[in-house]
């Protein structure tokens, strides 16, 4: 048993780095192919005038969005440009911040209930766990933050 702890903690090890930027670069890819949809898809939402002009939490609480703005559109757009450059690893944490809020709305919003199973809000909650972690962690060493970062500490 113990040649084979020695051999996941050697494996883990060697492979985090790597992981992290999987990690990161699938959750970012999987979230555009959301944000395409909303933008460019077969039924794409216009920045005002019609769509989600007014956001609903619960039967409780309306708020209209001001100059009648599609709330869709923008959802939209930090899915389809939030994603991009969560994959190229620019601006991550602050990106990443962005987008879990997002998705927390987008919970809020269209899946509040009791179970994220029975109300199909679990991708919503996925990514919005997802989104936190990557806020909370360095973008990885496969990503500009990482090169920008790498570039300021050699000229300093």
């Amino acid at each position: 048993m113990t040649k084979f702890n020695g051999f996941i903690k050697t494996t883990r090890v060697r492979y985090e780095n790597a992981t992290w930027d999987l990690f990161r670069i699938a959750v970012a890819a999987m979230f555009i192919t959301h944000g395409y949809g909303k933008l460019l898809g077969e039924n794409p939402q216009s920045f005002s005038g019609s769509g989600m002009t007014s956001i609903n939490i619960g039967k409780f609480i309306s708020i209209p969005m001001p100059f009648d703005i599609n709330a869709l559109f923008l959802a939209g757009s930090v899915e389809l440009v939030g994603g991009l450059l969560i994959l190229i690893g620019l601006w991550t944490n602050v990106v990443a911040l962005i987008a879990a809020f997002t998705m927390l709305m987008a919970y809020l919003i269209a899946h509040l209930a009791w179970f994220p199973t029975l109300n199909n809000g679990e991708l919503a909650a996925m990514y919005f766990f997802s989104f936190l972690i990557l806020y909370c962690k360095d973008p990885g060493i496969i990503s500009i933050d990482s090169w920008l970062k790498s570039r300021k500490d050699t000229s300093a």
